[in-house]
């Protein structure tokens, strides 16, 4: 064999030797760093929170992240909605971190149960937690039932602190007492396991941390770890804003608005379309708000009265009523004791007055175009000054109104080019008289 040919093979066969030893690195993909996954809410516990809490948990775990950090501050809300925000942090595999914070947030009612089914509790300086006691929304509880509620938060609040290892006797104050405490004090009884000024401090001081998962013990390295923020989608936010008591109080009066202007002015569509839309998006919002359907009717029922002003001479009786009827119904319509669920006088007061001057000027407005002379037409001539265009008299003549040129009569004779003005119409004819003046 010539001494290229051994050289071509000796190369084939190393070639053959080396490619499997190569595909393995080969067919590696790069290590991506694990990172701190943080989410931030701000606001009421309501279905919105438990989708996007829910999510950034799903989100975390798909990730395989070090930790979920949910940056809380809340005054409380739904308990249907706190329950399915606990189960998913109950149910993950990556430990999850909540964070009171910043300084002057808190986590009550519903956000301190939340805070302690979190693996990690912290809290930023002057922030506080707890006064969980339930609260009936849109219903009135009597004793009984109250004292189930209470039996019954008590019992979950308590076996999510033993669960972690936290105070069990403060979460049943909490519940049955209503306490809340600084965060110093949530340090010294066990609350909470640290106070950390801002993310990176509270990052420096988990790290090392074991805890307890569904996928069994952990230990947290966190710190110099990568961080994430992820935000709220603006659909959420979207869903967030409408779900805000003032706002859904807007939407449902627009929503009046729009459908009164089609009423009104059938044909005009666009008000109409408007109007549907804001009812159904203020009746979404009324889902999720402690609802009184009694100032809702005593709203609609000023809507009438409202209406009614332009039928019945009332001499502003029922206007007055309306006005009445309105604000005891806007301040009626959330009834609830929280007071982030409740429409403020200082906005109440405001709102009455400009739906009370939009349905006193439309209908005003209205009425007036209705009792307003024609203009046009054969109507619209009456009273009309025009110029006699020949003789006229008992026998009749011609005249020019209008621009147009009109077959006329008189009682009274009137000479061409004189002025005459139109009294009534007899068929196709015009009765004038001599205009003097």
């Amino acid at each position: 064999m010539k001494p290229t040919h051994r050289a071509v093979c000796l190369i084939c066969l190393l070639s053959l030797i080396g490619v499997p030893l190569l595909a393995p690195a080969l067919s590696e993909e790069p290590k991506t760093e694990k990172k701190v996954i943080v989410i931030t809410y701000e606001g009421v516990i309501n279905p919105v929170a438990a989708e996007y809490m829910g999510k950034g948990i799903a989100q975390a775990n798909s990730e395989n992240a070090r930790a979920l950090i949910i940056r809380l501050d809340t005054p409380g809300g739904l308990d249907t909605s706190m329950r399915s925000i606990i189960k998913n942090m109950v149910s993950s595999e990556v430990p999850i971190i909540v964070y009171v914070s910043p300084s002057g947030a808190r986590a009550a009612s519903a956000g301190a149960f939340i805070t302690v089914a979190a693996h990690v509790a912290a809290m930023a300086p002057q922030t506080n937690i707890g006064a969980a006691h339930p609260v009936g929304l849109g219903e009135k509880m009597d004793k009984v039932m109250s004292e189930k509620a209470t039996n019954d938060a008590v019992a979950y609040i308590k076996s999510l602190a033993e669960r972690r290892g936290r105070n069990a006797r403060w979460a049943e104050d909490a519940v049955r007492k209503s306490i809340s405490s600084t965060e110093t004090e949530a340090l010294r009884l066990g609350v909470i396991e640290y106070v950390a000024a801002d993310l990176n401090e509270l990052l420096r001081k988990v790290d090392g941390k074991k805890v307890e998962t569904v996928a069994g013990k952990m230990e947290l390295n966190t710190k110099g770890a990568p961080v994430e923020e992820r935000e709220m989608s603006w659909r959420l936010k979207l869903l967030a804003l409408i779900g805000e008591p003032n706002v859904a109080y807007i939407l449902m009066l627009l929503g009046f608005y729009g459908l009164f202007f089609e009423l009104t002015n059938p044909g005009a569509i666009f008000p109409g379309v408007v109007g549907a839309i804001c009812l159904v998006l203020a009746f979404y919002a009324f889902q999720t708000l402690p609802v009184n359907y009694a100032g809702l009717i005593l709203i609609v029922l000023a809507i009438v009265l409202f209406i009614l002003e332009v039928k019945i001479t009332s001499h502003g009786a029922l206007t007055i009523g309306g006005i009445i009827s309105m604000l005891i119904g806007s301040l009626m319509l959330f009834d609830t004791s929280f007071p982030f669920l409740k429409l403020s006088l200082s906005f109440v007061i405001p709102a009455v007055l400009v739906t009370t001057l939009f349905f006193v000027l439309t209908i005003g407005l209205a009425l007036k175009a209705m009792r307003a002379k024609p203009i046009t037409g054969t109507e619209g001539l009456m009273g009309e000054v025009g110029a006699a265009s020949t003789d006229v008299g008992p026998e009749g003549g011609m005249a020019l109104l209008h621009g147009e040129v009109w077959s006329v009569y008189s009682d009274e004779p009137i000479n061409k080019g004189g002025k005459v003005q139109v009294l009534s119409r007899d068929g196709l004819k015009l009765k004038v008289k001599k205009k003097t003046s």
